[in-house]
């Protein structure tokens, strides 16, 4: 019967005997460790921000924006010809029942102004199912009534951050700013949201209703027109049903022949972001993998290294092969301070891998996430790593002739 406690017992004073040759063999393990700890954690956090930043876009998200504009057979980028009308979002709610709201949306920068204070920010004309659709709720104040859409009323609701930078502490509710030289009172204050993944600030945002936006603030060339319009559905799976049901019905409001080009632009946002994370996945595992090649080459170290120790300890096999050990336990021996080698080389690497890791979070915009799989998987591989790469020398030193090892000098 094999002896685990005597083998344990040997293995780690022949590895304190060499701590130095110990810690190089088990740098290599160290290193792979970490590395894939430190590769998995930042590619599970990139997924989850992918799908952080989805989710506050909003939920079944399908986005249509105007078509390409073509003169003297140069063509515009996407939405350089304004085809988009709010009439086309309403009749989409409306008529194709996988959809279950629709918001218009038109965009521009220009500068604020209260007081002494201005502020350079994106005002977004729109209504309140715009709000619905990201699940974004007012902090504080008042969403847009139906007459204040109705009758084009100029006010405001405004971002965290740019109550911030024109009010400071001051509560902005019924005070007037002026966007463009023209006044408009502050009814609300959305909730903060801070930073997306690409770094941009949702809060830096002033929102208008969306006839005020057409008729008195962007100037649109025709009536009605909108930069875009964006669509819930009501599920994930009918973000994809719904597509062709959408184009028919806006070639039809355009006046588009059969031959005719669409001028507008379908963007599914729920398979956008399922390509996304399927990508930001392959790559996770990808740098998984690369980072795994360390442990191989750590494990080849531990071979070598248990080869050396053989030969070193030639004498030392002979003479307990000769007071009745077995080669099974001589083989024991090997694999037991081969697989201890991996174990601490892992443990080490665990607490360089959390050590990077909180580094990596520190010093970039990325937020790494550590999962307790992360942290498993590569200890075990390790584990596997030291048996596999310490059978050959175990086996080799087994099988020494004790009267050949207790001659050898």
């Amino acid at each position: 019967m094999i002896n685990i406690p005597m083998i344990s017992s040997i293995a780690f004073r022949a590895i304190k005997a060499n701590k130095m040759r110990s810690i190089l063999t088990s740098l290599g393990i160290i290193i792979g460790v970490a590395a894939v700890i430190i590769m998995l954690a930042v590619g599970h956090g990139a997924q989850i921000s992918i799908k952080n930043d989805m989710q506050s876009m909003g939920s079944n998200l399908i986005i249509i924006r105007s078509g390409v504009a073509t003169s003297s057979g140069a063509r515009g980028g996407h939405g350089s010809q304004p085809t988009m009308k709010k009439g086309d979002g309403d009749a989409i709610q409306e008529k194709i029942s996988a959809i279950s709201l629709a918001a218009p949306i038109l965009e521009e920068t220009a500068q604020v102004v209260y007081g002494n204070a201005n502020w350079s920010t994106g005002i977004t004309g729109t209504d309140n199912r715009n709000f619905q659709i990201k699940e974004w709720d007012i902090g504080y104040g008042r969403s847009f009534s139906e007459s204040d859409i109705k009758n084009a009323a100029k006010v405001a609701i405004l971002g965290q951050t740019v109550v911030n930078e024109l009010f400071g502490d001051v509560d902005p509710l019924n005070h007037t700013i002026r966007i463009k030289g023209q006044p408009f009172k502050v009814i609300g204050v959305m909730d903060e949201r801070g930073q997306n993944s690409m770094g941009m600030d949702q809060d830096d945002v002033v929102f208008i209703p969306i006839t005020t936006a057409q008729k008195k603030v962007m100037g649109i060339q025709f009536p009605d027109q909108v930069k875009m319009v964006i669509l819930q559905a009501v599920d994930a799976q009918s973000t994809y049903t719904a597509q062709e049901e959408i184009r028919q019905l806006l070639r039809q409001r355009h006046n588009l022949g059969r031959y005719k080009e669409d001028d507008f632009v379908i963007r599914n946002m729920t398979q956008m972001m399922e390509m996304m994370e399927s990508s930001t996945q392959v790559m996770t595992i990808l740098l998984g993998s690369i980072a795994s090649i360390s442990l191989l080459v750590g494990g080849i170290g531990i071979m070598n290294i248990m080869l050396v120790s053989v030969t070193e300890r030639t004498r030392e096999i002979g003479i307990r092969m000769a007071i009745g050990a077995k080669s099974w336990d001589i083989r024991w021996q090997f694999l037991t301070e081969a697989l201890v080698l991996s174990l601490i080389g892992g443990i080490v690497g665990i607490v360089l891998g959390f050590i990077g890791v909180e580094m990596v979070e520190h010093f970039s915009s990325l937020t790494p996430i550590i999962s307790p799989l992360y942290v498993l998987l590569p200890f075990s591989f390790a584990g596997f790593v030291g048996l596999f790469f310490g059978f050959y020398p175990a086996y080799k030193a087994s099988l020494l002739n004790p009267i050949n090892a207790l001659r050898y000098e």
